[in-house]
This record gives C-alpha cells, structure tokens and sequence, in this order.
C-alpha cells in the first residue's frame, strides 16, 4: 500500500509530467531500445516514428499518477492497455527494465525538479501499478490459454481468401495452420498480427479488428492500405497484407483481445463507423442478426465516397433481409456515380440535426468507431444531445486513447 505522502507527492507533480509528456516520451524509448534493442519489437515503429507513441505513454503515466489513490475511476483505462499487453506478448519480468528507464527518462528530463523524494515516491506508485497490470494480464493469459482451440504467443495462420472490399479495403480469411479449432471471441475485439518484412529493422505487430461473426472455423479481418512512403511511415504492414500476402501464405497471429465488446442489448442500437471503422462493427451487428434478439438496429456509416466505402452490399443486404435493422451512409465527397445511382443518403458530414431525423429519442446505446478527428466530432454530439458516457462505447485507433 502507498502511504498517503507518496500519494500526495504523486498526485501534487503529476502535472509537471504532462507538461513534458513528449520529452519525457522521447527520452524514455531511446533509452530502452539502446538497453533492450529486442523491445522494440513490440512496440509499433511508425507511431514512434511520428512520434505519437511517446506522448501517449507519458499521457498514461499523467493520468494513472493523478488517480493514484482512486485506480478504480479509471479501470477501462486500464483494462485497455492489458488487453493491449497481452495481444503484444507483454511478460511480467519486463516491468522493471520499463520503470527503471521510466523513472531515469523522468529524471534525465526534469533535472533538479525530480528530487530523490520525488523519484522515490513515483517508483513506489509504478511498483504498485505495475503489480496490478502484471495480476490483471495473468488473468487474461489464463483465460486465453484455457479457451477452447486457445494459444499463448502466436500460431501460425495460413490466407484462404483475399476478397477486395473497396478501392483501399481488403478482407483476409485466415485458418489455422494446423488445423485445430478456435477459440471464440467476443464482437468488437481485434487479433494482432507479428509480421517480419523484409528490409525492416524491427518485427511489426500490429491489431486489426475481426469483421465476422464468431465461431467460424476462420477469422476474417479488413485492412485498410495506408501507403508507406518517404516521410509517412505508417503503413508499413497494411502495404505489406495488400501488396505482398498472397493466398496460401502464412501469418503469425496472436488470440483475440480487446475491450471494445457488444454488450447484451437492453435498448436499441446504434452503430456509427467512419471509414475503416467499420471493420468491428461489421461483427457486432452480424453477431446481432444471426443471435436470437430482436433489437432494433440503425447502422450509420461515413465514407469519403463509394469507391473507398468497403463491405456496403453485405451492409444492405442485411437491410434487405431483415426488418431490425435500418442503414444509413453519409458521403463526404461523392462521386458522379454515387449521384447517379443514388448511393448514400447525406452529402458532407454527419450532424446532429441529420441523426436526430434518422432517431426518434437518444436512449440508445451508440457504438462509435473510426479515425479520431471522427470520433471526437460524434463524440460531442452525442454529449450536445444528452447521451451519457456509460452510453456510448468507443474503439479509438490510436494509441491517445
């Protein structure tokens, strides 16, 4: 247990860390790459590239050290990042290599501010924090390894089927290479391919959201091609599926993860996607349509046109076959074609004044998930409106959130 001056020392700087969140970032990954180069398969190169994944860690930091003395405020927080963990493969043992470098980056960044009482009290709160994200991750190891068809590490997948959804989406099949069953996983959650390019440095993982229902005997995902060029380094992976994976191929994969989950209905659904958001959506409401439940759904897609809109035929044949569920899409910046053939409902972008003609009332659960600029703008609408958080179920592609 900490002591109540360690929380009040923690709690009292933990501002000064978000201040210096991207030094303390940047000083923090330089340092362990040069102590333990192998980490640097784990994490995601292009966001330190960009230099997103380091504002982010010393965010979470912030964050965490200013709940210190109330974790349980922010246990989805905590339980997204474990589940990230054990997709990555995160062992217990390299808890202390993260928080010794942590707290020298910390020091090395701050100088004479981070007294030794200062470090000290921060290393008691990492110790204690990291002892909960080590119990918790047990957890989610031992759950997957007693899955039925369930793995620890990766398995190796082979692609059955490679089917173009739209001008940059495409959809992999994958079934086990060797031939055994597989476990579940519940609507909305992701697998995380270990892929080995050729050239790169460093093994890239990267998450991708499974577009299917469950209990199939393949998992399918949907990548979006982000192109990798000279100064835009992400991509990376999503360049290689599309233009180097071939069927029959085999890709390392890890078991499903991830806390962006359908709940059990209780009122009506919506599901707003924008781009390749779309992609876990597409297994929460097929999940929907093949259980028992005759919940009332609105599906409300946002593309930039029809060219770049993937999976719209299964989205309206769904609308086609069954009366529980109503789908709409909003173009950006259609195309002559859309126009002509009537493609989408609403030009330029999604509004309140728009939604509130598609809703009757707000006392919907909302499911949300696309590109951040996206899920901030529906994300305030929603709060204009009236719908409570614990209403609205976000899946946040970056590692901000």
């Amino acid at each position: 247990m900490l002591t109540e001056k360690t929380i009040n020392i923690v709690k009292t700087t933990a501002p000064v860390l978000e201040n210096y969140s991207q030094e303390i970032g940047e000083r923090f990954y330089s340092l362990l790459f040069l102590k333990v180069p192998s980490l640097g398969n784990i994490f995601n190169q292009s966001n330190q590239k960009r230099g997103i994944q380091q504002g982010a860690l010393a965010k979470s930091v912030y964050v965490i050290g200013a709940h210190v003395d109330q974790l349980e405020s922010i246990r989805p927080m905590l339980k997204k990042i474990a589940q990230k963990h054990r997709a990555l493969g995160v062992e217990a043992d390299q808890y202390l290599i993260v928080g010794q470098t942590l707290l020298e980056a910390v020091k090395d960044v701050l100088g004479d501010v981070a007294t030794e009482e200062i470090i000290e009290a921060w290393g008691a709160a990492y110790n204690e924090i990291a002892h909960l994200f080590i119990e918790m991750e047990k957890e989610l190891y031992k759950g997957v390894e007693q899955q039925v068809g369930g793995w620890i590490d990766t398995r190796p997948f082979v692609v059955a089927k490679k089917v173009k959804e739209s001008s940059v989406i495409t959809s992999f099949y994958l079934t086990p290479q060797d031939g055994q069953p597989l476990p579940t996983f519940k609507p909305g959650q992701y697998i995380t391919i270990k892929a080995e390019i050729d050239g790169e440095i460093y093994t890239h993982m990267r998450h991708y959201s499974l577009s299917d229902a469950p209990d199939k005997d393949y998992y399918r995902i949907s990548v979006k091609r982000e192109d990798a060029h000279d100064g835009n380094p992400n991509g990376v992976v999503s360049t290689y599926l599309h233009n180097k994976t071939s069927v029959g191929d085999t890709l390392l994969l890890t078991a499903p993860a991830g806390d962006f989950i359908l709940k059990e209905p209780s009122r009506p659904t919506v599901f707003i996607s924008g781009g390749v958001g779309i992609t876990p959506m597409i297994s929460m409401v097929k999940s929907l349509l093949q259980g028992s439940t005759n919940t009332e759904i609105t599906f409300i897609h946002a593309a930039q046109n029809g060219d770049v809109h993937g999976m719209k035929e299964e989205i309206q044949s769904w609308a086609e076959l069954s009366s529980n569920i109503r789908s709409y899409v909003c173009y950006s910046n259609p195309t002559e074609q859309d126009r002509q053939n009537n493609q989408y409902d609403k030009e330029g972008y999604i509004d309140l004044e728009w939604m509130q003609s598609l809703l009757a009332h707000y006392d919907h659960d909302f499911y949300i998930c696309g590109p951040q600029p996206f899920m901030e703008a529906i994300n305030e609408l929603l709060k204009k409106w009236g719908v409570p958080d614990e209403r609205r179920m976000n899946e946040w592609f970056t590692p901000n959130h």
